[in-house]
């Protein structure tokens, strides 16, 4: 076989082509430059470059055809293209952007994750134990990481590494864990709420207990009925909180290891021991949360005076159009208007509803110390009455004796013990209702939010402070069997037979 000095450039060149393809896979599959894969990268450059080199003249040739400059042309186009696609991919990569298009957001990280994770001073690993990777949870890790470089996904392999499954406390596959440090947390779920808490436990050097009183008719934390206090205790438990009951009177006293008060919707008056030890208990630094029913009598005016708080003895009728509209009833305040406080800082616009309230609001505005704020407020088309009549059929506003809103509905009340932040800061948040909280309300708008944040702030958490994450919004359309029936006939014969007879319409014309 007898070649020409093209076919010899050609074959040169096409080794070194070769040579330096065989180095670039070579250096991929090992992670790592070694002696073998730089004598190819190397030996195909220098061959290639000598290919070149010595046949310039046949290269320049080639160049002066028109059908060669054609060609050109068209490589030169198709090489700009994938050059600035590449270029749109890498800046994507490296500013890496989601658009979500569900009403609640469901796929976007809630601002509490956000606080969280993107607040981490230490390192936080999130293992996925199984044979192979779980790509959805590996994405939603990818937003985490997103957030904070202290965050690390691991993928391990349980059969390879029984130790590393055996340390973390992993008996099956398909298991999650997040570790920090010596402390880990199994997930129960993959969802964000469960990887959001999980971190808030590994990450916390010591737990806070929320203390609530009972004795008086207080919403228990164990009901699960519609007015109890279980699904807000599952709540703080799962942001890593402890919780327990106890009694003032029996216990003389708040117990040491409370973090704060929780007093829940009392039917019954306090002793007046028990409020000179809650009031104590408030002088000293503590912190209470305390929800006042209307038409109960807790006797705690002493404690509310002395924070310049007044809790109005009536009922709030909504009459505004908002209230109507979610078909609630007037004795529904419906609010979205809040105060500066941090605890409701990140509402916006957002609604929270209160059955059955009562006016608190700040005694005497020319004395309100900083850090006391009203906390949120009802609409214009509010208004107070004395007390509730089932024999009055229309209510109305009567000038004479009624308060017009906007009405404070509750105050967050903030006592320096110096003039730098201390553990001695008492706290007081005062909300002239308790069903918000309820089983049967908690879950709705931002009801949640707003005793969750209330908390937080009391337990001096303010990185916990936040929107949660959130749930789909059930939508599922019911139709009636004739509905159903009227559906199957358009679509399975009406909607096909104008599509045929359109077709044969247009035949005949044509024809």
């Amino acid at each position: 076989m007898n070649w020409d000095r093209q076919e010899w450039l050609r074959n040169i060149a096409t080794i070194g082509v070769a040579m330096a393809i065989a180095g670039s896979i070579r250096y991929e599959l090992q992670g790592e430059l070694l002696l073998l894969s730089k004598i190819l990268l190397i030996g195909g450059g220098v061959v290639i470059l000598a290919a070149l080199v010595i046949g310039y003249q046949s290269i320049f040739q080639y160049f002066s055809r028109r059908s060669s400059r054609l060609g050109t042309n068209a490589a030169a186009l198709i090489v700009s293209v994938v050059a600035i696609l590449g270029f749109l991919n890498f800046l994507s990569y490296r500013h890496h952007k989601r658009v979500d298009m569900t009403t609640e957001k469901l796929f976007t990280l809630s601002d509490q994750t956000k606080r969280i994770v993107g607040g981490l001073k230490q390192d936080v690993d999130v293992y996925w134990f199984d044979k192979l990777p779980d790509v959805e949870f590996q994405d939603r890790i990818g937003e985490y990481q997103n957030l904070s470089a202290h965050l690390h996904f691991k993928f391990v392999d349980p059969q390879e590494h029984p130790e590393v499954a055996r340390d973390l406390g992993v008996s099956h596959m398909k298991q999650a864990v997040v570790a920090s440090g010596a402390k880990h947390q199994l997930l129960e779920a993959t969802n964000e709420q469960d990887i959001t808490n999980a971190i808030v436990k590994v990450t916390r050097a010591t737990q806070k207990t929320v203390c609530f009183v009972e004795g008086h008719g207080e919403k228990a934390i164990t009901a699960n009925d519609a007015d109890g206090f279980a699904g807000v205790n599952n709540a703080l438990i799962q942001e890593s909180y402890l919780t327990k009951s106890f009694n003032l009177a029996t216990d003389s006293g708040v117990p040491t290891d409370c973090s704060l008060v929780v007093i829940a919707g009392p039917k019954q008056g306090f002793l007046p021991a028990e409020a000179q030890l809650l009031a104590k208990y408030l002088d000293d630094g503590g912190k209470v949360f305390l929800m006042v029913d209307p038409e109960t009598d807790p006797k705690l005016d002493n404690v509310f005076s002395a924070w310049n708080i007044k809790v109005g003895d009536n009922v709030v009728v909504d009459a505004s159009a908002l209230s109507q509209v979610s078909q609630m009833g007037p004795f529904v305040p419906i609010v979205v208007t809040y105060g500066t406080s941090p605890i409701t800082k990140t509402f916006g616009n957002a609604m929270t509803f209160y059955p059955l309230a009562r006016t608190v609001s700040i005694a005497d505005k020319n004395k309100t110390q900083e850090g006391t704020t009203e906390l949120m407020k009802s609409s214009t088309r509010s208004f107070t009455i004395p007390k509730l009549d089932p024999s009055v059929k229309e209510i109305k506003y009567d000038a004479t004796k009624d308060t017009l809103g906007p009405l404070s509905l509750g105050v967050a009340a903030e006592r320096r013990a110096g003039p730098e932040p201390s553990p001695k800061d008492g706290r007081l948040v005062v909300i002239g209702n308790s069903q918000f909280a309820s089983n049967q309300a908690a879950g709705q708008v931002r009801n949640a939010d707003l005793f969750m944040n209330t908390v937080n702030w009391l337990a001096e958490d303010e990185d916990l402070i936040s929107i949660r994450p959130k749930s789909a919004t059930s939508r599922r359309v019911t139709f009636t069997e004739t509905q159903s029936r009227e559906l199957n006939w358009f679509s399975l014969l009406l909607l096909p037979g104008i599509v045929i007879l359109s077709g044969v319409y247009i035949w005949w014309k044509r024809r």
